[in-house]
């Protein structure tokens, strides 16, 4: 049972992972991510595998392994949190180097890992984002790892495409604070083309889930998170 505080957001955002606690309790305004395959129970209700929601004033139960994210809402606006986190982060280019992420205003927090589990904030400053589509992803290069992205500010959508053109699009989801995209990589880790898009400025989690005793990577220089228990 443990409790961790990841600073990798840190002053902008809170983010907690919480592994085998029978409950713990949620006062201001937090976004839960279940990772476990056993349901979280809220109420008379549970939160299910990769799903999210906001919860506030509430104790959750049988909180497996679960991501919390909490002060996205201490800016009396969006755009100043947005504004100071560009001052504070490092383009996703920079770090990364990736050609499709050349002259994009996306931002990125440090990475960090904790057992399989990498967790790295970005911030997608553009609209549209032109981030480009993609299917194979260089900055985790281990077999098999499966992503999903949780909206903290702002609204984007979710793309997949059957070929590497927009115009062949056939699933968007929109993506509001507190939302979990559906997974899209099959039972081999691969993905159909795909790509976020931004509807407003925003901050979004990415969360990379590595098979059971892969190698984790190297974070380069995106590292530096600290974890506390």
């Amino acid at each position: 049972m443990s409790i961790h505080h990841i600073d990798i957001g840190k002053p902008f955002l809170g983010l907690r992972l919480v592994s085998g606690e029978a409950s713990i309790k949620v006062t201001s305004p937090t976004i839960v991510l279940n990772l476990s395959t056993k349901p979280v129970k809220v109420e008379n209700q549970q939160l299910n595998h990769l799903q999210s929601a906001i919860f506030s004033n509430i104790t959750l139960h049988d909180t497996d392994r679960t991501v919390l994210i909490n002060r996205f809402d201490t800016d009396e606006k969006d755009e100043i949190l947005c504004a100071k986190i560009r001052r504070g982060w490092p383009t996703a280019y920079k770090i990364r180097g990736e050609e499709r992420l050349k002259g994009v205003e996306h931002y990125t927090s440090p990475k960090v890992f904790v057992g399989n589990l990498g967790l790295t904030f970005y911030h997608s400053a553009s609209v549209p984002l032109n981030v480009g589509l993609h299917r194979d992803h260089p900055f985790c290069p281990v077999p098999r790892f499966r992503e999903v992205h949780t909206q903290i500010v702002g609204y984007g959508k979710m793309q997949q495409c059957r070929e590497r053109d927009p115009a062949t699009v056939y699933m968007e989801e929109t993506m509001a604070p507190g939302n979990t995209h559906r997974p899209m990589y099959d039972s081999l880790g691969n993905y159909p083309w795909h790509q976020y898009e931004t509807i407003t400025e925003g901050i979004f989690l990415a969360v990379e889930i590595l098979p059971e005793n892969a190698n984790i990577p190297k974070t380069g220089d995106s590292d530096g998170g600290e974890i506390t228990t």
